[in-house]
């Protein structure tokens, strides 16, 4: 199993110059620490620029959104994104793309909404149009319902990329996006806000459809799992990775997009709970929603010693790698576990 940290600095003062100070010595630090990949998030700071000073100041991992917002962008600005960190980063880019909820589309970013599943299914083939015809140097002829791109002239085309295409990697909580993950992207992201239970069930199985729909081995697939990871070598560790663990997954669950996570294990009515106290302000009350139970079901809770087992335990044989996005900094996740974890036994060899 793959492991990957994240470039998110835990404090950063709103309104000082920002997480990129921190970046170059995170990335150092996650590569030092043998870790196989690096992700930015799209938060309230951009995803992309991130992965220029990564790329800079390491030579082995991989680095790349996860997850860049896709309909606050179009086709071609992504494929100019993608094929940049491509070539700086030496081959080591990928694109995750997610699609964001409706309100933050509209309103938060101004931008169109509709049948979000076609448009990321048309997106990801649109900007995969794109680089095909600048390796080639055919005419870029690319029609859709929702884009179209068919002017390219050599002053405004890259030329084929040294390394390639990156892959692109598609986030999914629904069936109908993660279908599409399986018909179109190279890998699928999996959200926080998922449960073993929830992704053997349901999220596996709407993968493999989209892949055999579109004549794919889903085994083929990359499957990354951000997980929610509540250790520490105190009890007052423990208490505060739990606390801040129980904040972010109730922010999560009062979406209704990710009702049917909820649902899937008879706990759908504290979405109305969770959904009426946001509406109310009461972000830090919403944390007591989510108890022990609830806790262990979506995120894993171990001491160090414990953690790879426990990891084992939940998605062994179900993921391909794991994403320590939140929650916890390279320097806090000790060799002997780092080294336990990517011992165990992934989805698929690769």
């Amino acid at each position: 199993m793959r492991l990957d940290g994240g470039l998110t600095a835990r404090e950063v003062q709103k309104g000082s110059v920002g997480p990129l100070e921190e970046v170059a010595d995170l990335a150092r630090s996650v590569e030092a620490a043998g870790y196989d990949g690096v992700w930015s998030a799209e938060l309230d700071h951009d995803p992309f620029l991130p992965l220029v000073l990564a790329a800079e100041h390491t030579s082995r991992v991989q680095i790349g959104t996860s997850i860049a917002v896709a309909f606050a962008r179009n086709p071609m600005i992504l494929a100019n994104l993608g094929w940049d960190l491509q070539a700086y980063s030496g081959g080591r880019f990928i694109l995750g793309l997610g699609s964001q909820i409706k309100p933050h589309i509209t309103k938060r970013f101004s931008m169109p909404w509709s049948r979000p599943a076609a448009r990321m299914k048309e997106m990801v083939e649109a900007v995969k149009a794109i680089w095909e015809s600048w390796e080639t140097e055919e005419r870029l002829n690319f029609r859709g319902d929702f884009y179209r791109h068919t002017l390219m002239t050599p002053m405004f085309s890259p030329g084929a990329n040294p390394f390639g295409p990156p892959p692109v990697h598609l986030a999914a909580v629904g069936d109908l996006m993660t279908e599409v993950a399986g018909e179109s992207a190279d890998g699928w992201i999996s959200h926080t806000f998922s449960t073993p239970s929830y992704m053997r069930e349901v999220s596996l199985p709407a993968l493999e459809r989209g892949a055999t729909r579109a004549g794919r081995d889903p085994m083929e697939i990359e499957v990354s799992m951000p997980e929610t990871i509540v250790t520490g070598e105190t009890e007052e560790e423990m208490a505060s990775a739990a606390q801040a663990a129980r904040q972010r997954l109730a922010f999560y669950g009062s979406t209704p997009a990710y009702r049917p996570v909820l649902e899937h294990h008879g706990w759908g009515d504290a979405q109305y709970d969770l959904t009426r106290m946001s509406v109310q302000g009461q972000w830090v009350e919403m944390a007591d929603v989510i108890d022990d139970t609830m806790l262990g079901t979506f995120g894993v809770v171990a001491e160090p010693q414990h953690l790879a087992s426990a990891v084992a335990s939940s998605y062994g044989g179900l993921i391909d790698r794991l994403s320590f996005g939140q929650g916890l900094r390279p320097g806090e996740l000790w060799a002997e576990a780092r080294q336990a974890l990517q011992a165990v036994p992934g989805r698929s060899p690769r």
